[in-house]
C-alpha cells in the first residue's frame, strides 16, 4: 500500500512538473524532460537535449548551459517535494566542468541535501547517454511562495 502512494504522488509530481514546463521558456530551450521523482526524499531526473546552438568555439556545450541543466535539476528536486506555489531562486551555485559535452542527449539527477524554513541546500550530477559524468553542481536556494501572498491594504 505504502509504495502504491508513492507512485501516485510521483505520477502526480511528474505530471505537475511536464505542465510547468511547457511553460517554462528556459526548461523548453533546454529539452528538459522529467524522467522520475521521488517527492518525499526530494531526488529527481530529468533528461535533456544539448543542441548544436549551445556549442561554445571548441565545439562542446557552453558551460553555462550545463549550468543551467543542473540549476532547473536542482531546484526541482526541491519543487517537487512542494508542488505548485513556490519558487526556488538559486542564492549561490558551485559547478564543477569534468568532461565536455558534445551537442547530444544527457541526464541530470538533482537531490535536496537539506531543506530548511527559509533556504535549502541542493546537489546535482549530469552525465551523457553513456553515463560518464559531465558536470557537477551544488547550491543554496531560497523558498519562496509564488506568486507571493498580497497583504491588504
Amino acid at each position: 500500500m505504502q509504495k502504491e502512494a508513492a507512485t501516485e504522488a510521483e505520477a502526480e509530481a511528474l505530471d505537475w512538473i511536464r505542465r510547468t514546463y511547457a511553460t517554462n521558456p528556459i526548461a523548453t530551450l533546454l529539452g528538459a524532460d522529467p524522467l522520475a521523482c521521488d517527492p518525499v526524499a526530494g531526488r529527481i531526473t530529468i533528461a535533456f537535449e544539448a543542441k548544436p546552438e549551445f556549442c561554445n568555439l571548441l565545439g562542446t556545450v557552453q558551460g553555462g548551459m550545463l549550468a543551467a541543466m543542473l540549476d532547473l535539476v536542482m531546484s526541482f528536486s526541491v519543487l517537487c517535494t512542494m508542488g505548485p506555489g513556490y519558487v526556488v531562486p538559486t542564492i549561490d551555485m558551485t559547478t564543477h566542468f569534468l568532461s565536455p559535452q558534445s551537442p547530444a542527449a544527457s541526464s541530470a539527477r538533482g537531490v535536496t541535501v537539506k531543506k530548511g524554513r527559509t533556504v535549502t541546500f541542493m546537489e546535482g550530477r549530469l552525465v551523457d547517454a553513456q553515463g560518464k559524468l559531465l558536470t557537477t553542481g551544488a547550491a543554496s536556494g531560497t523558498l519562496m511562495k509564488w506568486p507571493p501572498e498580497r497583504k491588504p491594504g
